[in-house]
């Protein structure tokens, strides 16, 4: 009787449009198979005869990594077996079909992410053993798998948090919130590839590969990883951070519509870090990134955001008598906005409780265990002061909790505190709502009601964690735990006539009020009102005074006063950043009292509008007309206009139009024919820049109709 001959692999079909379906990576192309773990696939293999389950043997094995060991997680070797056998590697329920045979292969829950190679080694017995490639495959991490760290139980939410490729970063300031479009692009298909070289160059990989590869099965370490690598402050990350005016050698992060470009254009040059990014640009990316990789992750804006560097949870700031912000040599700011990440996991290196969304920040601003990143920081420990748990709890509490102390500075010292804000810190803390374009006040995740018993509590309780022995000393320490507000005879406020636009003049009202206090409590008094107009800076900063005015009143006990200001454009046509923003202050002198009073107003100015039409139907593979107008408002011509559209499935990469000069008060309007080539719900970003405003943007919703559909 002839032996049978050797079993010996034909071809091999990894099913990739099937698997890539059941596993929620269908956007990332059908190519390639792209899985999940803790989730089994499907594939066929076809030898030369049929498999004889009592004879021949199978063992399958799967690697990643530059040493792959079992003992690191990173190598695995299993056999084929009917059933699955739990949460380990396994290759089970098979069928055969003559020389055909279909085989699940399933990976733990906690596996290793990455880039796999498999293999399949066949022997008969004891005798010769041949070992056969597969191929290839991709596995991330799984959020619709009960047993992953990073399980989100929310069609809803997975559909916003992980599948949704678009979004809105919120800038401006918090009583003038602006949404920014912001592409994230992580279905693109060499993003998926970028995000791994991305890990693949971080410190930590190049120190030690193989102890890098084998901690990757861990949310919490990747999340730590691809915070260092967003920026480049300590390794050859994917942004340069640039907070200056002078974007010559790359371009304005104000000119940035997503990440795709970002990280493409990193991974040509071989991973050099782009020029330039703010903390928008750092948290957009790493937005793209998680999303890829398979964590729920979204964009948060804090208003008001504190960078507190020595930890004592005091910012400090000053004016003179002329009501001019001064400029300290501490690196304490107060960011006009801060953006970062929250991404969503379990926590079990924290006691029970500290479950779900987490803080991200990858702008570096301070070093943690080395390295320029932050968190993953529990949104939960948070507000509860828990700030002893990691990471970087202290500084992400600072950052929504700080205290701010404004003094007025003369004659080389101190000469009085002109407020003490316990709640001016960490404003409207916002995040994009769930199947909305709307943004959602996210602030009470973060800290119980501003001036509530809770909220003092807490604060003295992280107070007490983060100053220990310092806070017996602080001269802070009265005002820590102080709520009285300062005694004065009147009230002011500064209030917006109308909105204000770039290149208008800009229409305020002081609002004066008498009200009684302890020193003076009846009778008329005389103010003083010095104002002083500054361009300011993202991070908080201030340029040299643009405007100044002086006011003098005369109040009589219970009288209201409401006295206009004009700011004209030609005072600030030359003077401001490329965020438009200023802030007029004012310092009122008592004379009964010899006291002052400060009163502050930032003004947020609004960019020219754009407007984006489609005609018709929207359908992949079809010509979709869009329609781009735009007028130039301003009393001046806007040179050197540029358009630069950008929209995953609309459009592959960027179009780009140089559009010239557009004189004041004119309009100009582009057609262009767009060719979809992926459904469903897809944003186009539009962006146009010139040298007098850099960021004109607007947006377009489109649904995108399958082919031939109906």
């Amino acid at each position: 009787m002839n032996p049978v001959a050797s079993l010996e692999l034909r071809s091999v079909d990894l099913q990739s449009p099937r698997n890539n379906q059941a596993h929620h990576t269908q956007e990332m192309g059908l190519k390639r198979l792209i899985v999940r773990r803790g989730q089994p696939f499907m594939l066929q293999l076809h030898f030369n005869r049929p498999f004889h389950q009592g004879t021949d043997h199978i063992t399958f094995i799967a690697e990643t990594g530059p040493a792959p060991m079992e003992l690191s997680g990173t190598r695995a070797t299993f056999s084929l077996t009917q059933t699955r056998q739990g949460n380990v590697w396994s290759a089970s329920d098979f069928t055969i079909d003559s020389n055909l045979l279909s085989v699940s292969l399933f990976t733990p829950s906690n596996a290793v992410i990455g880039s796999y190679t498999l293999k399949i080694e066949t022997s008969q017995g004891q005798g010769y053993s041949s070992t056969h490639s597969l191929g290839t495959f991709f596995l991330l991490f799984n959020p619709w798998s009960t047993e992953d760290d990073v399980y989100l139980p929310s069609e809803t939410l997975l559909r916003e948090y992980i599948m949704m490729d678009y979004g809105f970063v919120y800038k401006g300031q918090e009583r003038f919130i602006t949404s920014w479009p912001w592409n994230y692009g992580q279905f693109e298909e060499d993003i998926i590839d970028i995000c791994f070289e991305i890990l693949n160059k971080s410190l930590y990989f190049l120190e030690n590969p193989s102890k890098d590869c084998s901690q990757r099965s861990d949310v919490v370490y990747i999340c730590r990883v691809v915070s260092a690598m967003i920026n480049s402050n300590d390794d050859n990350g994917v942004l340069q951070g640039n907070w200056g005016e002078d974007y010559s050698l790359g371009v304005s992060p104000l000119e940035w519509n997503g990440s795709v470009a970002i990280l493409r254009q990193w991974s040509a040059r071989g991973g050099k870090p782009v020029k330039y990014g703010q903390c928008w640009v750092f948290a957009g990316v790493m937005c793209t990134v998680m999303r890829c990789l398979g964590v729920p992750t979204r964009i948060v804006s804090s208003f008001r955001s504190a960078h507190n560097v020595d930890g004592n949870l005091t910012l400090d700031t000053y004016y003179d008598r002329n009501a001019e912000m001064l400029s300290t040599p501490k690196r304490d700011k107060i960011w006009n906005f801060h953006v970062w990440n929250e991404c969503w996991m379990i926590r079990k290196d924290l006691p029970p409780g500290y479950n779900g969304w987490q803080v991200l920040d990858p702008t570096p601003q301070e070093t943690s265990s080395g390295l320029f990143c932050c968190g993953p920081a529990s949104v939960r420990a948070i507000r509860e002061g828990d700030v002893h748990l990691p990471y970087d709890t202290p500084f992400v509490y600072a950052e929504v909790n700080a205290d701010e102390v404004i003094w007025l500075f003369g004659d080389g010292q101190v000469q009085e505190i002109l407020a003490h804000n316990t709640s001016s810190i960490g404003k409207n803390i916002s995040t994009k709502m769930v199947g909305s374009d709307q943004h959602q006040n996210i602030t009470s995740s973060y800290k119980y009601p501003e001036g509530s018993p809770e909220e003092r509590s807490v604060f003295m309780k992280a107070s007490k964690k983060m100053l220990g022995s310092r806070r017996a000393s602080s001269p802070f320490l009265d005002l820590l735990g102080s709520r009285d507000s300062q005694d004065q005879p009147a009230q002011l406020q500064l209030h917006l006539a109308r909105t204000p636009e770039w290149g208008q003049d800009l229409l305020l009202k002081l609002h004066a009020r008498r009200v009684p206090n302890r020193t003076h409590p009846r009778g008329p008094i005389k103010l003083q009102v010095r104002f002083c107009a500054q361009a300011l800076l993202h991070e908080g900063d201030t340029q040299g005074p643009l405007w100044r005015q002086i006011v003098h009143l005369n109040l009589d006990f219970g009288e209201e006063i409401e006295w206009p200001l004009l700011l004209p454009y030609i005072n600030y046509r030359n003077k401001l950043t490329d965020e438009k923003l200023i802030r007029v202050s004012g310092i009122a002198e008592v004379e009964e009292t010899e006291r002052s009073i400060l009163v502050l107003k930032d003004i947020s100015l609004k960019p020219p509008h754009l407007s984006i039409e489609v005609s018709g139907r929207a359908e992949v593979g079809k010509a979709l007309r869009v329609h781009i107008s735009f007028t130039n408002t301003q009393t001046v011509a806007l040179s050197h206009c540029t358009m630069v559209l950008e929209g995953s499935g609309l459009i592959r990469g960027q179009l780009s139009n140089d559009l010239g000069t557009l004189a004041a008060g004119h309009t100009i309007q582009i057609q262009l024919d767009l060719y979809p080539f992926k459904a469903g719900h897809r944003q186009l970003q539009v962006l146009i820049s010139s040298n007098e405003v850099k960021e004109i943007k607007g947006y377009k919703d489109i649904s995108v109709a399958a082919a031939g559909a109906s």
